[in-house]
């Protein structure tokens, strides 16, 4: 469980990485931040398909983003989860020998 969590935010990030280099490399409609890698740059390491390519690539790497934000917080709740240092100072405390005084009266 301990090797789990450094796994997945190591996943997210390359994750995060790809998807914002797949957003770059879309043409947008006004030629935007897509013009600063090349007018035809896309079209020729994909092919003609390269609209939607880069869509399905973008679907796909956001639906695991999401997927991997999930599990991470699943993950790390259930590793922190466990009872905190008062709880565990508390329960291995001995009980102390406190003695109720009796309420019966002798006659």
């Amino acid at each position: 469980m301990w090797l789990l969590l450094p796994f997945l935010i190591t996943c997210l990030t390359v994750v995060s990485l790809l998807l914002i280099i797949v957003v770059l490399m879309q043409r947008p409609k006004n030629e935007g931040l897509g013009a600063s890698f090349g007018s035809n740059m896309t079209d020729n390491l994909f092919g003609a398909q390269t609209s939607t390519v880069l869509n399905r690539f973008t679907v796909w790497l956001g639906s695991l983003f999401f997927l991997l934000t999930l599990l991470i917080s699943m993950v790390y709740v259930k590793s922190s989860s466990g009872p905190t240092k008062i709880q565990k100072q508390l329960m291995s405390k001995p009980a102390t020998g406190a003695t109720v005084p009796s309420t019966s009266a002798k006659p």
